[in-house]
């Protein structure tokens, strides 16, 4: 694995805040994408890294670029990765907060943004699809997903109560299997 210079994980990392629109969830191809293509991060590392920076307080991409640039070269590498991500999106929203007052009633502006949403739905999407197929081995795996999607999404049940659901569901399926080997 190459150890890339601080410059270097800055420069990746702004190029992906840069160039994402949508948050944390549109960064995740990215990420994977830049991280995979220079060799940075072996590539059944990546879903553990999303899965931490899920479970992490905080903004999604903020916490996958603290995650990344720690593994890259530890504190400094996450605090090129957390600036170099986090600066080009700060100064684009202060610039367009600047000037969109005066464009907001733009319907140029205004239809941009319409064509821009079905994009950042795709964005978020194809990850977490992607994190799904990699990471449900078993068909139970993938039963408890789509009872978590079917929980959260149809019937408004709170992501806590899934995740310490699951959690323990996971812990008594380690029990037992661990007192069968015994």
């Amino acid at each position: 694995m190459e150890r890339p210079s601080l410059l270097k994980i800055f420069a990746v990392f702004s190029k992906i805040g840069a160039f994402t629109i949508g948050g944390g969830y549109a960064m995740i191809p990215i990420i994977e994408q830049e991280m995979k293509r220079r060799g940075w991060i072996p590539e059944e590392d990546l879903p553990d890294i999303v899965a931490i920076s899920q479970s992490a307080p905080g903004l999604l991409a903020v916490n996958i670029s603290i995650f990344a640039g720690y593994r890259l070269r530890g504190v400094k590498g996450s605090i090129a990765a957390t600036l170099g991500s986090v600066l080009p999106s700060f100064l684009i929203i202060l610039a367009i907060a600047m000037f969109f007052s005066s464009f907001r009633t733009n319907p140029w502006v205004e239809k941009a943004f319409l064509g821009i949403r079905p994009a950042v739905i795709a964005l978020i999407a194809v990850p977490m699809i992607n994190m799904a197929r990699k990471s449900n081995k078993t068909w139970w795996a993938w039963a408890i997903s789509a009872a978590a999607l079917l929980l959260v999404a149809v019937l408004n049940v709170s992501p806590i109560y899934i995740i310490l659901s699951t959690a323990v569901i996971g812990f008594a399926i380690t029990w037992f299997r661990e007192k069968k080997k015994r």
